[in-house]
C-alpha cells in the first residue's frame, strides 16, 4: 500500500520548469499530460488549450495536480484513453536504471525502456497534424527514442536544449505526418 508523503509526487526542478516555458506559446483544442507529477505543465496547457487531461499511474500525484487541474485519470500513459488530442506531452521518466524504483524518474534500460512504452501509448493518441512533445536528457539514450517516434510516423526533431552541470535537457517534438 501506497503512503502519502511530501514525496509521493515529482516535485517541478528545473526540467519541469523549462519543458513548462517552451509549452507557454503551444495552443489547440485539447492536450494531454502524461505523467503529471504535480500537475505544473497541465496548469500551463490550461491557459492555450479548451480541454486539457492529465494522467499519472501515481495516485497521490492525481490528488496534488488536482489543486490545479479538473480533468485527470490514473492510468499507465494514455491507455485508458480512446480519444484523440492535438498535443501529448511528458516530462519522460529518463535516468538509466537497473530496476524501477522511482517510477517519476527510473527510465530502465539505457533511460529509455520506461519512454518507449509511454511513447508507444501516446502515439496512438495523436490526431492528425497533432504532435507530440516530450523531455528527456543526455543521460539516456535520446537517439532511439526519436528513431523510435519517426518509426511510429512522425516526424522527429530535437527542438531545444538546456546545458546543466551533470547533464543536458533534451526537448523532443514529434509531428503526426499529415
Amino acid at each position: 500500500m501506497q503512503r502519502e508523503s511530501q514525496n509521493s509526487y515529482y516535485v517541478p526542478a528545473e526540467d519541469s520548469i523549462f519543458l513548462a516555458d517552451y509549452l507557454k506559446n503551444q495552443k489547440g483544442r485539447s492536450a494531454l499530460d502524461i505523467g503529471t507529477g504535480s500537475g505544473i505543465l497541465a496548469k500551463v496547457l490550461s491557459k492555450n488549450f479548451d480541454l486539457v487531461i492529465a494522467t499519472d499511474i501515481n495516485i497521490f500525484a492525481l490528488k496534488k495536480a488536482h489543486e490545479i487541474v479538473d480533468n485527470f485519470i490514473c492510468c499507465n500513459a494514455a491507455d485508458a484513453l480512446h480519444t484523440s488530442f492535438d498535443l501529448i506531452v511528458c516530462n519522460l521518466p529518463y535516468l538509466p536504471s537497473d530496476q524501477l524504483l522511482d517510477s517519476a524518474v527510473d527510465g530502465l534500460d539505457d533511460g529509455i525502456e520506461i519512454p518507449s512504452i509511454i511513447i508507444k501509448s501516446a502515439s496512438q493518441r495523436i490526431g492528425k497534424k497533432g504532435k507530440m512533445i516530450f523531455l528527456t536528457s543526455s543521460l539516456a539514450n535520446y537517439t532511439i527514442l526519436i528513431k523510435l517516434c519517426k518509426s511510429l510516423g512522425f516526424d522527429a526533431n530535437v527542438v531545444a536544449k538546456k546545458k546543466l552541470f551533470y547533464e543536458e535537457l533534451i526537448l523532443v517534438e514529434c509531428v503526426r505526418y499529415t
